[in-house]
């Protein structure tokens, strides 16, 4: 087991929230020796992480000369965080410590430039958060139940809405993606989780994949509504996405929605641990393919796809909305039993439209359990 430095806040730092199980917003240094883990922080912070991680070694910046660096003028705050931090590291016997990819530079240069060997290696942490823990899987189940009654307050505006003649309306007043993003806002905060922002595209909108959407919503096209919200207490994010029509749907549009089903099915029937993410998103291209689709595994190379299914079929979801695994043409480690991972199959034609469905699985032994509790109608 390598030595391990990180540094950084836990709003920002995946890394370090997977450490210390709270919300920290200045900076402080993460350190492992030999497997035993100890921080660097000033006593504001300390009652907080001991309530929530004892095992921790708490050192404060006193214990490394923080006084005698500010008595014999030091430069800026700065210059002292970045001292205390090699003193440190001397300090606890580091002299070689594997460190995340987003390692602050300024941090890096000076720790090597005293001595400090710094490898960073992206992989190496991925791994270590890729199995949830406690903690994290009850704050992503929380944000999966904000995830579903967030969809749930959409579909409910969208049951209400009628044509006008210039679109639909509710309540006599436009239905716009605006006022669905509202509701939906507004049942994730009854749900105390949080999102910046989401997707509510609809019409040739669609056919882009992350457009978040905007304007008045039309009868009878294709709504395509993907939200990711954050649970406040863990951190975590849920992910899913329904797709709707208010009005009549086209028959490419039912066609897309019984093949995205039929893609569902087919990949949570495959998800257990050890299973392969290539070969769960080949399955799922093989059935497009199969009714005239273009997927990854058809273009040419160079090519650009617009349309058909032209994104990979999921991804892991934690402290990140996106993070290890990948569910794609890549082959990448198989899954294992604790994983968190989107499936979430999709067809697009650009200019009109598309249409994605997406579900949030927890990895298994034998199986995946499908923490995603809405149905998969097209019409609200």
């Amino acid at each position: 087991m390598p030595d391990v430095l990180i540094y950084g806040d836990t709003d920002r730092s995946p890394e370090l929230r997977h450490e210390v199980p709270l919300l920290i917003g200045d900076p402080f240094l993460y350190a492992e020796r030999e497997g035993k883990q100890t921080i660097v922080i000033g006593a504001m912070e300390m009652p907080r992480i001991s309530a929530v991680a004892p095992r921790i070694e708490l050192l404060p910046p006193e214990e490394f000369g923080s006084d005698e660096l500010i008595a014999g003028g030091i430069g800026s705050f700065h210059e002292l965080l970045l001292e205390i931090a090699l003193r440190a590291c001397r300090k606890l016997g580091i002299e070689r410590a594997t460190v995340p990819h987003t390692f602050p530079l300024e941090l890096a240069d000076f720790l090597r430039a005293g001595g400090i060997e710094l490898n960073p290696d992206r992989d190496f942490f991925e791994e270590r958060r890729r199995v949830k823990n406690e903690a994290e899987l009850a704050g992503i189940r929380r944000a999966q139940r904000a995830a579903n009654a967030g969809m749930g307050a959409a579909a409910a505006l969208l049951r209400s809405a009628k044509p006008n003649g210039a679109g639909l309306e509710a309540d006599g007043e436009p239905l716009t993606v605006e006022r669905v993003k509202r509701a939906i806002g507004d049942a994730f905060a009854d749900h105390d989780c949080v999102a910046d922002e989401f997707i509510v595209s609809h019409g040739a909108q669609s056919a882009i994949g992350h457009h978040m959407g905007e304007g008045v919503i039309q009868a009878n096209e294709p709504i395509v509504i993907d939200i990711w919200p954050q649970d406040r207490e863990s951190s975590c994010f849920a992910d899913m996405t329904r797709t709707f029509v208010v009005g009549e749907p086209s028959d490419e549009v039912r066609e897309w929605h019984s093949l995205c089903k039929e893609a569902l099915d087919r990949s949570h029937a495959q998800v257990r641990a050890g299973a392969s993410g290539r070969v769960i998103n080949e399955s799922v291209c093989e059935l497009f393919q199969e009714h005239g689709y273009k997927t990854p595994l058809t273009k040419t190379p160079g090519e650009v796809i617009e349309d058909g299914f032209f994104h990979g079929l999921g991804h892991g979801v934690g402290l990140e909305v996106h993070e290890a695994p990948m569910l794609s043409r890549l082959e990448t480690p198989p899954l294992v039993a604790g994983d968190v991972v989107t499936l979430e199959p999709g067809l697009y034609r650009r200019g009109y439209g598309g249409l994605r469905l997406e579900d949030l699985v927890v990895v298994t032994e034998d199986g995946g359990e499908n923490l995603t509790d809405f149905p998969y109608d097209l019409q609200p």
